[in-house]
């Protein structure tokens, strides 16, 4: 997210220092009673209506909590858990990717076993996989997220165009929005998370389309990324630079604003997360938006999508009211919980049980889950976060001309080699 840092994606803040604006009466200050929860979250939009469901279940419960983007989260989080200031709760992403991560923030013994919670058991093998360390699980992932061009159906049609199906026609498709004054897509890199999408995107296909292995053959030696087809993934992301997919100065457009363009139908659509769909829908409330494969070649049945366990919710090993965190936990994994969360959030469910009604925005999505054409988010079985971080500003320094894919390939391949 978000992708390990995606969004998804969404991650926690202390309360004690707040990074990110109070989306409720009851987030201001820090709980020190047996009846106050401290959380934080960048699960904007979503968390707000779980924590009202969690305090309406448990009557005389407060929640303080704080929300804040993913890229200042991760530059926080450390910090905060080192220094004792961390709240109870806090967001976590699945596997190794980022600062933020399950593997990360374990390793150290910052989080909480949760491995005897009623609902870990329960967890499909492919999420345990990325929400354990060392066979104990850390993280309670409640939801799934896909990866690809989410498109305004009602800007479509006042363009007079429809969703590309092949790669040629996704290039047509950028030339002629683009002559009609509304880019196909946007996209915010200014929050740098969101430069992994696009190329997460492409790469789908790309890469693992033809080598379902290829993670194998990267942990082996047998590959690399500047020696595989990343450096096509790259090109073809510069591609869609060139031709025009994209608004005017991606790198001073903000995920926020770029939402903004996509919803009022400034531009066609944005390559996102399923998670942005709520977003958009927020801020317009009669449009509709469709999730759909990112077109990557000519050849549709070649097509893969990335899909992978989103941000989850870990305890913090020193939670001051660790009774407490664990009932939050427990009720985001509850079937109450986990609906309220996936239908806010846009997300699928974990858990086959949950009771949750998928979005209709994501039939390709569930089509893609139900024929095995998806993998997982690339950076989430990488051995450390410095393989993304490579990435994320080797992305940004092509985009503002200061780096080229083969640089950054290269970093990629060195972080990587240097294990975790």
């Amino acid at each position: 997210m978000r992708p390990s840092r995606i969004p998804a994606l969404a991650a926690a803040l202390t309360v004690a220092l707040v990074l990110g604006a109070c989306s409720s009466g009851t987030n201001a200050g820090s709980g020190s009673d047996s009846n106050t929860l401290t959380l934080a979250s960048v699960d904007q939009g979503s968390i707000e209506e779980v924590v009202k469901a969690f305090e309406a279940a448990n009557p005389g419960v407060k929640v303080r909590y704080t929300t804040s983007g993913a890229d200042q989260y991760q530059q926080q989080i450390r910090t905060q858990l080192a220094s004792g200031t961390a709240p109870d709760v806090m967001t976590v992403w699945p596997g190794n990717g980022n600062p933020g991560a399950t593997f990360v923030l374990a390793k150290p013994g910052y989080l909480m076993d949760l491995s005897d919670q009623p609902w870990a058991s329960k967890l499909p093998a492919g999420l345990k996989s990325v929400a354990q360390y060392q066979g104990k699980t850390y993280n309670a992932v409640f939801g799934l997220n896909g990866i690809g061009a989410v498109y305004n159906e009602q800007a479509l049609a006042q363009a007079g165009l429809k969703a590309p199906g092949t790669w040629t026609e996704l290039l047509a498709f950028c030339k002629a929005a683009a002559g009609k004054g509304s880019p196909a897509f946007a996209l915010g890199i200014q929050d740098n998370w969101v430069n992994q999408l696009a190329l997460y995107a492409l790469a789908a296909t790309v890469v693992f389309g033809a080598e379902r292995d290829f993670d194998t053959k990267l942990q082996s030696g047998a590959t690399s990324f500047a020696q595989s087809p990343w450096t096509t993934a790259m090109a073809k992301y510069q591609e869609m630079d060139k031709t025009g997919c994209f608004q005017k100065n991606p790198l001073g457009t903000s995920y926020e604003a770029s939402q903004d363009l996509a919803a009022t139908g400034k531009t066609l659509g944005i390559i996102q997360g399923n998670w942005v769909v709520a977003l958009l829908k927020g801020k317009n409330p009669s449009g509709t938006f469709t999730l759909k494969a990112l077109p990557a070649t000519d050849t549709p049945a070649e097509f893969m999508m990335p899909a992978a366990a989103g941000a989850g919710y870990g305890v913090n090993a020193k939670a001051k009211n660790k009774d407490l965190a664990l009932k939050f936990v427990n009720f985001v994994m509850s079937p109450e919980g986990m609906k309220v969360f996936n239908a806010k959030q846009g997300s699928l469910p974990s858990l086959a049980d949950s009771g949750s009604a998928v979005d209709p925005a994501f039939t390709e999505l569930t089509t893609y889950l139900k024929d095995n054409r998806t993998v997982p988010f690339m950076d989430q079985l990488w051995p450390n976060a410095k393989v993304q971080q490579a990435m994320l500003s080797g992305l940004q320094e092509i985009f503002s001309g200061q780096s080229t894919p083969d640089k950054v390939l290269a970093a990629m391949d060195a972080d990587y080699k240097a294990g975790a």
